[in-house]
Protein backbone atom coordinates (compact mmCIF):
# COMPACT_ATOMS: atom_id res chain seq x y z
CA UNK A 1 0.00 0.00 0.00
CA UNK A 2 1.30 3.43 -0.90
CA UNK A 3 2.64 5.44 2.06
CA UNK A 4 0.84 8.55 0.78
CA UNK A 5 -2.49 6.77 1.11
CA UNK A 6 -1.62 5.77 4.67
CA UNK A 7 -0.66 9.37 5.50
CA UNK A 8 -3.97 10.62 4.10
CA UNK A 9 -5.87 8.05 6.19
CA UNK A 10 -4.06 9.24 9.31
CA UNK A 11 -4.94 12.82 8.46
CA UNK A 12 -8.60 11.90 8.00
CA UNK A 13 -8.60 10.02 11.33
CA UNK A 14 -7.11 13.03 13.14
CA UNK A 15 -9.68 15.41 11.62
CA UNK A 16 -12.65 13.19 12.51
CA UNK A 17 -13.85 11.84 15.83
CA UNK A 18 -13.28 8.23 14.74
CA UNK A 19 -11.17 6.14 17.11
CA UNK A 20 -10.07 3.44 14.66
CA UNK A 21 -10.20 2.70 10.94
CA UNK A 22 -9.23 -0.43 9.02
CA UNK A 23 -8.90 -0.50 5.21
CA UNK A 24 -8.33 -3.60 3.08
CA UNK A 25 -6.97 -3.28 -0.45
CA UNK A 26 -6.57 -6.65 -2.12
CA UNK A 27 -4.28 -8.71 0.10
CA UNK A 28 -3.06 -5.69 2.09
CA UNK A 29 -4.76 -4.14 5.07
CA UNK A 30 -4.06 -1.09 7.22
CA UNK A 31 -5.42 -0.49 10.71
CA UNK A 32 -5.03 2.98 12.19
CA UNK A 33 -6.18 3.60 15.74
CA UNK A 34 -6.17 6.60 18.01
CA UNK A 35 -4.88 5.99 21.51
CA UNK A 36 -6.15 7.74 24.65
CA UNK A 37 -3.30 10.30 24.60
CA UNK A 38 -4.14 11.40 21.03
CA UNK A 39 -1.25 9.50 19.44
CA UNK A 40 -2.02 7.61 16.25
CA UNK A 41 -0.72 4.07 15.71
CA UNK A 42 -0.63 2.46 12.26
CA UNK A 43 -0.26 -1.23 11.47
CA UNK A 44 0.28 -2.45 7.90
CA UNK A 45 -0.35 -6.13 7.24
CA UNK A 46 0.18 -8.00 3.99
CA UNK A 47 -1.44 -11.40 3.56
CA UNK A 48 0.10 -13.66 0.94
CA UNK A 49 -2.56 -16.39 1.13
CA UNK A 50 -5.79 -16.96 3.03
CA UNK A 51 -5.27 -18.60 6.41
CA UNK A 52 -7.15 -21.65 7.58
CA UNK A 53 -7.71 -20.24 11.08
CA UNK A 54 -9.52 -16.89 10.88
CA UNK A 55 -8.69 -16.07 14.52
CA UNK A 56 -4.96 -16.16 13.71
CA UNK A 57 -5.36 -13.59 10.93
CA UNK A 58 -7.31 -11.06 13.02
CA UNK A 59 -4.54 -9.32 15.03
CA UNK A 60 -2.29 -6.91 13.15
CA UNK A 61 1.43 -7.60 13.10
CA UNK A 62 3.02 -5.67 15.99
CA UNK A 63 6.33 -5.39 14.13
CA UNK A 64 4.66 -3.47 11.29
CA UNK A 65 5.87 0.06 10.52
CA UNK A 66 4.46 2.85 12.69
CA UNK A 67 4.01 6.31 11.19
CA UNK A 68 4.48 9.37 13.39
CA UNK A 69 2.16 12.37 13.59
CA UNK A 70 4.88 14.54 12.04
CA UNK A 71 4.94 12.39 8.90
CA UNK A 72 1.16 12.45 8.75
CA UNK A 73 1.17 16.24 8.92
CA UNK A 74 3.52 16.39 5.89
CA UNK A 75 0.51 16.27 3.57
CA UNK A 76 -1.55 19.39 4.26
CA UNK A 77 -5.21 19.61 3.28
CA UNK A 78 -4.78 23.13 1.88
CA UNK A 79 -2.27 21.82 -0.68
CA UNK A 80 -4.25 18.72 -1.68
CA UNK A 81 -6.59 18.31 -4.66
CA UNK A 82 -9.02 15.53 -3.75
CA UNK A 83 -11.35 13.32 -5.76
CA UNK A 84 -14.90 14.72 -5.81
CA UNK A 85 -16.33 11.27 -6.62
CA UNK A 86 -15.67 7.55 -6.71
CA UNK A 87 -14.34 6.26 -10.03
CA UNK A 88 -11.27 5.44 -12.09
CA UNK A 89 -8.44 7.98 -12.36
CA UNK A 90 -7.04 8.83 -15.81
CA UNK A 91 -4.15 11.27 -16.23
CA UNK A 92 -4.81 11.92 -19.95
CA UNK A 93 -7.76 12.25 -22.32
CA UNK A 94 -6.85 9.07 -24.21
CA UNK A 95 -4.35 6.20 -23.91
CA UNK A 96 -0.99 7.39 -25.21
CA UNK A 97 -2.00 11.06 -25.05
CA UNK A 98 -0.04 13.59 -23.02
CA UNK A 99 -1.03 13.85 -19.35
CA UNK A 100 -3.06 16.89 -18.28
CA UNK A 101 -0.67 17.55 -15.38
CA UNK A 102 2.76 16.26 -14.45
CA UNK A 103 5.05 16.92 -11.50
CA UNK A 104 6.42 20.43 -11.90
CA UNK A 105 3.49 21.66 -14.03
CA UNK A 106 2.24 25.14 -13.11
CA UNK A 107 -1.55 25.03 -12.87
CA UNK A 108 -4.23 27.71 -12.65
CA UNK A 109 -7.62 27.58 -10.96
CA UNK A 110 -10.03 25.80 -13.33
CA UNK A 111 -7.32 23.99 -15.31
CA UNK A 112 -8.07 20.31 -16.01
CA UNK A 113 -5.81 18.01 -13.97
CA UNK A 114 -7.26 14.58 -14.77
CA UNK A 115 -10.39 12.63 -15.66
CA UNK A 116 -12.36 10.41 -13.31
CA UNK A 117 -14.58 7.86 -15.00
CA UNK A 118 -17.72 7.17 -13.00
CA UNK A 119 -20.58 5.06 -14.37
CA UNK A 120 -19.22 5.29 -17.93
CA UNK A 121 -19.14 9.11 -17.69
CA UNK A 122 -15.81 10.92 -18.13
CA UNK A 123 -15.61 13.77 -15.61
CA UNK A 124 -12.86 16.36 -15.99
CA UNK A 125 -11.42 17.30 -12.62
CA UNK A 126 -10.26 20.90 -12.44
CA UNK A 127 -7.79 22.48 -10.07
CA UNK A 128 -9.29 24.55 -7.28
CA UNK A 129 -5.82 25.92 -6.48
CA UNK A 130 -3.14 27.74 -8.42
CA UNK A 131 0.47 26.64 -8.07
CA UNK A 132 2.94 23.94 -9.02
CA UNK A 133 2.16 20.20 -8.94
CA UNK A 134 4.61 18.70 -6.44
CA UNK A 135 3.17 15.17 -6.31
CA UNK A 136 0.70 12.94 -8.13
CA UNK A 137 -0.64 10.52 -5.53
CA UNK A 138 -2.42 8.01 -7.81
CA UNK A 139 -1.46 6.09 -10.91
CA UNK A 140 -3.24 6.08 -14.24
CA UNK A 141 -6.10 3.57 -14.17
CA UNK A 142 -6.25 3.36 -10.35
CA UNK A 143 -9.65 3.33 -8.65
CA UNK A 144 -10.19 6.39 -6.42
CA UNK A 145 -12.54 7.06 -3.53
CA UNK A 146 -14.47 10.21 -2.69
CA UNK A 147 -12.13 12.62 -0.88
CA UNK A 148 -8.96 10.69 -1.77
CA UNK A 149 -5.93 12.90 -2.34
CA UNK A 150 -4.98 13.06 -6.03
CA UNK A 151 -2.43 15.88 -6.33
CA UNK A 152 -0.33 18.09 -4.09
CA UNK A 153 -0.14 21.70 -5.27
CA UNK A 154 2.16 24.33 -3.74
Amino acid sequence: MDIRKVKKLIELLEESGIGEIEIKEGEESVRISRQGNGAVTTYVQTTSAPTAAPAAAAPAAPSAPVISNEEAAATRAENTVTAPMVGTFYSAAAPGARAFAEIGTEVKVGQTLCIIEAMKMMNQIESDKAGKITAILVKNGDPVEFGQALFLVE
